[in-house]
């Protein structure tokens, strides 16, 4: 019986190393994503594979890669719970890629892996889209083309020669990739829906809130969605982007369990000022909340209704960027009737949570003789009384309002918008709390609002007879950097330096904004090419009302046209070179001969064979070859052009 060799013998030493770089190339954009137990598993079996293949040790047994599968594969799915989504998939793909370099044993093999590596690189793309995307991109795909030329490359072929032939395939694919790209036809939906990882949602706003719980709130600079306003771009005091609303208070947490007021909510609004136009572009949150300047009117993104408190709720989860349109009221009114039962709803309280809380709501109501002096008279407590905003409260514990108002005196916006929502239900105001963002960073080179996580914020809403549901904010009356700056001047008492305080801020914030006007154009102009912007591309070209049969013949048309270029140009590159004169005479001279010369004979070995045979003088044949060389190898004058043909002529 034959027995398999499990040794190397080296033969793979100049390739595998390419092989190894295109995986490593095409895992890298997945390690911030994988469990620390599958990076450090997929480069020791590199670094082992590697130190077996140098030293020409045996492969491991069939039996150990067999268990060492199973292993992986119950890692990961003990980790993950599933195999499937973008998450697991990419996992037990990099985990799988590594075991395969353990049984690695021929080119075959190393074809397989490259193809893995191809797969690895695209599912990088399933996550998201970023705008250094298209580098890595390119880099990696040359870098695996290269390890795939390395394989049948000769041993004295440098790598650089390697190299640049892959670059040069890609240049090639180039146009067609971008013909396709823009004239395949586009649809609102993709053709597949793909599993994303779950987990932590990404856009900072929970739906629920418990001030006491947190004692330190990290700021993020992660953009939440950036804003492109039609005209003017409001003041900071007026963006307020509206984002969910909380209604229900245990006594500690706000929570969303809301009554139901008809279905046509969006109908209690009225505006009392010009409307706003502008397009918002969010990025992915994996929650179904959609934002809009408060208050919003109209919106154009599908499946997304506006809720019972005019929240905007997507029907699916946002696991993907959108872009939308809206128009919104920055003055208002709405819910100007109100019923009997919404409004006990919003007045209601757990009995005897923060009693010192609602002993002080009955106390300052009773002074002020009326709902807006009550509320006045609030905000005016937190102005004049030493409150604090800050980013690192103190925990609270149980009677988290009480111990906030009386003891700690210190907290963010939630802590704030929290006490003032007690406050107005302990004196029958009706009040509720709501969760968006506030503010936004205006770049200058685009033109557009940034409204990153850090401007998560928290505010009040209070019901007036007669006006209906009216904004408060009582962080303003703390801290009104806060909504004139942004979160991150106040989290610092007013001792943070805002942008452009020094000439090096300067600098990085020109930077900052340039990489993010590049990158909303490549949202917009890359990963929004949807069938709107291709149809306005298609008319931008002069075709009217295209369908997806004109699209299709148009991508057809044009990629047979460029391959046939294409084709034109290699044919042209790689066409044999003409035949100079002297070649050309001394064609003339081996017709003359009646001999063939034979594939890589030389003209002194042809001339030999000539005068053998006898059929010319050997005094021709000699002068003839003697010419050639001169004419050929020689200076290149025209004199020994002159006198081969004059040799050749010679012969009849």
């Amino acid at each position: 019986m034959k027995v398999r060799p499990r040794g190397t013998d080296g033969s793979l030493l100049s390739s595998l190393p390419w092989t190894m770089a295109a995986l490593a190339v095409s895992v890298a954009p997945h390690l911030p994503y994988l469990p620390i137990w599958i990076s450090g598993a997929f480069f020791g079996c590199a670094v082992w594979r590697y130190l077996i293949e140098r030293r020409r040790r045996a492969l491991p047994s069939v039996w150990f890669r067999a268990l060492l599968a199973l292993a992986c594969f119950m890692g990961v799915l003990v980790t993950y719970a599933t195999i499937s989504g973008v998450g697991p998939g990419s996992a037990l793909l990099a985990i799988m890629a590594a075991l395969k370099l353990l049984e690695t044993r021929k080119r075959r093999d190393q074809f397989v892996l490259l193809f893995i590596s191809i797969f690895l690189v695209m599912s990088s793309l399933l996550r998201e889209q970023y705008l250094w995307s298209l580098p890595y991109l390119i880099i990696s795909i040359v870098v695996i083309m290269t390890a795939w030329l390395r394989m049948s490359a000769d041993h004295d072929e440098p790598a650089r020669q390697s190299f640049s032939t892959g670059g040069r395939l890609l240049l090639y694919a180039a146009p067609l990739t971008v013909a396709m790209w823009i004239f395949f036809p586009r649809i609102a939906v993709p053709f597949w829906a793909v599993p994303m990882d779950t987990g932590t949602a990404t856009t900072g706003i929970s739906d629920s809130m418990s001030p006491g719980d947190v004692s330190k709130l990290s700021l993020s600079d992660a953009v939440a969605f950036r804003v492109k306003f039609d005209g003017p771009i409001p003041a900071a005091r007026y963006r307020y982007w509206r984002g969910l609303v909380l209604t229900v208070f245990n006594g500690r947490t706000w929570s969303m369990n809301d009554p139901y007021e008809g279905p046509r909510v969006h109908e209690e609004v009225s505006g009392l000022s010009d409307p706003i136009q502008y397009k918002i572009t969010l990025e992915a949150t994996r929650q179904s909340w959609v934002f809009a300047l408060d208050m919003p009117q109209s919106w154009t993104l599908d499946s997304t209704i506006m809720g019972p408190q005019q929240q905007l709720v997507r029907a699916r989860p946002i696991d993907q960027r959108v872009s939308y349109d809206a128009v919104s009221y920055i003055d208002f009114s709405t819910n100007a009737n109100l019923s009997k039962y919404a409004r006990s709803w919003y007045q209601q309280l757990p009995d005897g949570s923060n009693p010192r809380t609602q002993a002080l709501a009955r106390n300052m109501r009773s002074a002020a003789g009326s709902d807006n002096a009550f509320i006045e008279a609030v905000l005016r407590k937190f102005n004049e009384e030493e409150y604090f905003y800050t980013l690192e409260p103190p925990p609270l514990g149980s009677n988290s309002v009480d111990r906030f108002l009386f003891d700690t005196r210190r907290g963010f916006c939630e802590h704030f918008a929290s006490a003032f929502a007690v406050i107005m239900r302990a004196a029958g105001v009706p009040a509720r709390i709501v969760l968006g963002y506030q503010g936004g960073e205006i770049n200058p080179i685009a033109g557009h609002l940034i409204v990153r996580q850090s401007d998560a914020h928290a505010w009040n809403e209070v019901w007036l007879p007669g006006y209906g549901w009216y904004r408060i904010d009582p962080t303003a009356a703390v801290a009104p950097d806060r909504i004139d700056l942004g979160a991150n001047d106040a989290a610092f008492e007013g001792f943070g330096a805002a942008w452009g305080s020094s000439a090096q801020s300067q600098f990085l914030q020109r930077l900052s904004m340039a990489l993010d006007a590049l990158d909303a154009r490549w949202n917009d102009w890359v990963l929004g090419y949807g069938p709107e912007r291709q149809n306005q591309f298609m008319e931008w070209l002069g075709m009217q009302n295209p369908d997806w049969q004109k699209l299709m013949l148009t991508m057809i048309g044009l990629v047979l046209a460029l391959i046939a270029l294409i084709s034109l140009l290699l044919a042209w590159r790689y066409k044999p070179p003409a035949s100079d004169a002297a070649a050309l005479l001394f064609r003339r001279f081996a017709r003359k001969t009646g001999l063939e010369p034979g594939t890589g004979e030389t003209s002194t070995r042809f001339a030999q064979r000539a005068i053998q045979s006898g059929r010319l003088p050997a005094a021709a044949v000699e002068s003839v070859t003697s010419a050639y060389h001169d004419a050929r190898y020689g200076p290149g004058d025209e004199s020994a052009i002159a006198r081969l043909k004059r040799a050749v002529d010679a012969i009849r």
